[in-house]
């Protein structure tokens, strides 16, 4: 049952229209809310701008990390979770919200949020000559207006009860999470989770990557983050071998050994990978290069070669087969 219209501030009114029994949060710092959005124009239509409804993941904003659309953060901590609630907030309140539709337009598309922006001082007037690349949200930039949000909070999650993405994490939590996530991707990989697994190694790269960005490269910070990266980066390619994905097996480990050319471990994942796509010469040389720098793996390589052998004179078999004939 709906309520009435209540001012949480100059320019924001709210009016729930699914209420909760469930407790306020406090909201302090590092809470987590995850919830659904609707934004519509103040027209007679009620002209839909985003739904984040028919997205693959809802929203997620961190208390306390200075989200883009500050409005948004105001507007949440008045909110219980399982509550509906319709906002109406002045123009001032979403100025920038052309800008963060974009971004998060282009995050649910799998797109780069920063691809194609420019870099303008001065404010939000430079802008209106820029497109945004969405027409809608071009009309909004150059004419801005007061909007409405209807928000559904799915889930309030207190600081220290959920781990962070790792754009939410400071710089020590980064390095924090990083044995955690390597441990657990260890222990999927164990129980043949083989997909979670790679989704461990692969958070964990992303935390190191992002402190790895901020560092001269070829620096020692630089390098001691770029040892700890390779070796959860090898554990991913290991889970992606056997989940078939060789094209991202073959440019990683390459990356790899661009930087380390003895890595034994880069090498076999590497020729195995060719060997998967038909590249026997590269394979052979992967394999041989391996032997050269561990002898002890030579009974291992004798098994892979003997296997891609195997698969060579069963497809020339098959090609015999198919074409039999086929110039009589």
């Amino acid at each position: 049952m709906a309520t009435g219209v209540v001012a949480l501030g100059e320019g924001i009114r709210k009016r729930v229209t699914t209420p909760s029994n469930a407790a306020l949060s406090e909201f302090r710092n590092g809470t987590k809310a995850t919830f659904h959005y609707r934004t519509f124009l103040c027209d007679e239509k009620r002209t839909v701008l985003d739904d984040s409804s028919t997205r693959d993941k809802p929203m997620e904003l961190i208390i306390g990390k200075k989200f883009k659309l500050p409005v948004w953060e105001t507007i949440i901590c008045s909110m219980r979770e399982g509550e509906v609630a319709e906002f109406l907030c002045d123009t001032p309140h979403v100025i920038e919200y052309p800008q963060v539709s974009r971004s998060l337009r282009r995050i649910a598309a799998g797109e780069d949020p920063s691809e194609g922006q420019r870099h303008c001082c001065g404010g939000i007037a430079q802008l209106h000559d820029h497109s945004l690349g969405y027409p809608d949200l071009d009309v909004l930039q150059k004419d801005p207006q007061p909007l409405i949000f209807v928000i559904t909070v799915l889930k309030i999650e207190e600081p220290g009860s959920y781990r962070q993405d790792a754009w939410a994490m400071t710089d020590e939590e980064k390095l924090d999470a990083v044995p955690m996530l390597h441990q657990e991707g260890n222990q999927l990989y164990k129980d043949g989770k083989i997909p979670e697994a790679a989704a461990k190694y692969y958070e964990a790269i992303a935390c190191l990557k992002s402190l790895q960005m901020k560092e001269q490269p070829g620096s020692p910070d630089w390098i001691a983050l770029d040892t700890k990266i390779t070796p959860l980066l090898l554990n991913f390619c290991q889970c992606k071998l056997l989940e078939g994905e060789y094209y991202q097996v073959l440019e990683h480990c390459t990356s790899i050994l661009n930087k380390y050319s003895d890595n034994v471990k880069a090498l076999f994942k590497r020729g195995r990978a060719h060997a998967a796509v038909w590249n026997a010469f590269e394979a052979e040389q992967d394999f041989s290069r391996a032997v050269e720098l561990d002898p002890s793996l030579a009974p291992l390589v004798a098994k892979e070669l003997k296997k891609l052998e195997e698969r060579i004179n069963e497809k020339e078999r098959e090609d015999k087969a198919r074409f039999r004939g086929i110039f009589k």
